[in-house]
């Protein structure tokens, strides 16, 4: 019998939304040495952005402290933002990367203060925000943003607006001529949970997406439906700012659709009955309409769909939704669908329309660096990279948060056992 050997007690684990968080936290407080890679200048993931989530429909900040608190007091857990990945060499037990990190042109030092904010004068569309607000180019990713450091946008590097904003530091925590950075590191194994991206909405050219300004996808309307979004969590219209009294929700906006996406992404479902709640908690007048093919909300969520169809404010259509226009004069967005139920031919109008897209994994366009395998629709397959690439959460199927964190204390497991050779 061959001797067991532990190769390298460490781990890499790519995304640091909450698969990323909870395989790595899971790895490290195992005893093991974990490496966090994000690309964006925050971690959280996309549950940063949200308004609510499931299953206690908690704000974002409720499970994000504590993943956060678990980072700051396990010393064996190291992350960087801004970060990404480009190289993966070696078997599993013995791993070579590489990481690249993106200039942040602040460092450390820096407190939070907002001082630099202060100094600064250009403004760029708000990432965070999706781009529905903008952001002074030295700006705080968001109010709850892990670490709490300020980012200095490229965009004013080299001008006199960048000195400006640097002497206005009075801790030294603005370094303008940072640079791009490489380095390497050497880990038993890879967890690839870089998470999911919305279907592209403007692909749905009869939805009008992108011309028509009070048609949103349902991320967006978290963020209009969170405290600290662009309209400090009123619900109101891109195109005017009226509040919205009467909303539709598009089920199935590209999924299932052998021209777009041709899986359920099991999520969407929820996610509207969730936000109908947002509309209707904040206005007990207003109406929420749901167009869908099929309900999916299995086991304990069944019992939050029926509360919500109980609500004599949400109407539920069987159809799958067609043509929607907008009316340039009064911004009302008309919906024009067939009742599967009845036969008729529905064409009402609404105050907004929120187009439930479907998920898609974030490898489907950005590719893990090493010999990995895919679905036909881009999912990390298991077994790739004979097991030293372990996929995690929404890279491998489209999972809700809480089955998310499941996946991923699997997957963490799945990477010990993988730093382990014969």
């Amino acid at each position: 019998m061959s001797d067991v050997v532990n190769a390298n007690r460490s781990l890499l684990v790519v995304g640091g939304g909450m698969s990323g968080l909870s395989a790595a936290l899971e790895a490290a407080e195992a005893g093991y040495q974990v490496y966090i890679v994000e690309k964006e200048p925050y971690l959280g993931g996309r549950v940063a952005r949200m308004n609510k989530y499931f299953p206690k429909l908690c704000p974002p900040s409720c499970g994000l402290e504590i993943n956060f608190r678990r980072i700051k007091n396990n010393p064996l857990v190291r992350f960087f933002t801004m970060a990404e990945v480009t190289r993966i060499q070696g078997t599993p037990g013995d791993l070579d990367v590489t990481i690249k990190i993106r200039p942040r042109y602040v460092n450390e030092k820096c407190t939070g203060c907002g001082l630099c904010a202060e100094a600064a004068e250009t403004e760029i569309p708000n990432p965070f925000d999706y781009g529905l607000s903008t952001v002074k180019a030295a700006y705080l990713p968001h109010e709850f943003a892990f670490p709490m450091r300020y980012v200095i946008a490229p965009e004013v590097i080299g001008t006199d607006e960048a000195q400006r904003i640097q002497a206005a530091c009075p801790y030294g925590a603005v370094e303008l001529d940072m640079a791009e950075k490489a380095f390497d590191l050497k880990v038993g194994a890879v967890v690839w949970a870089t998470g999911w991206k919305p279907y592209d909405a403007e692909k749905i050219s009869y939805y009008g997406f992108g011309k028509h300004k009070n048609v949103v996808t349902n991320v967006i309307f978290e963020r209009l439906a969170s405290i600290n979004g662009p309209t400090a969590g009123v619900i109101q219209r891109p195109s005017d700012g009226r509040p919205v009294k009467n909303a539709a929700f598009i089920q199935c906006a590209g999924s299932r659709d052998e021209n777009h996406l041709p899986y359920c992404s099991g999520v969407c479902c929820l996610a509207s009955l969730k936000q109908a709640t947002y509309l209707l908690d904040q206005d007990p007048d207003a109406r929420a309409t749901i167009f869908y093919i099929d309900i999916r909300a299995l086991g304990k969520y069944e019992d939050f769909f029926a509360k919500v169809q109980a609500d004599e404010r949400v109407r539920l259509v069987k159809a799958k939704a067609g043509e929607i226009t907008e009316d340039p004069q009064t911004g009302q967005v008309t919906v024009q669908a067939e009742d599967q139920t009845t036969g008729a031919i529905l064409k009402e109008a609404f105050d907004l329309v929120v187009l439930a897209t479907g998920m898609v994994p974030s490898t489907a366009e950005d590719k893990v660096p090493a010999d990995v395998a895919y679905d036909d629709n881009g999912f990390l397959m298991n077994g790739s990279a004979a097991g030293a690439v372990i996929p995690a959460g929404c890279v491998r199927r489209p999972v809700d948060v809480a089955t998310s964190v499941q996946d991923a204390t699997a997957a963490a497991l799945k990477a010990i056992q993988a730093t382990v050779r014969r």
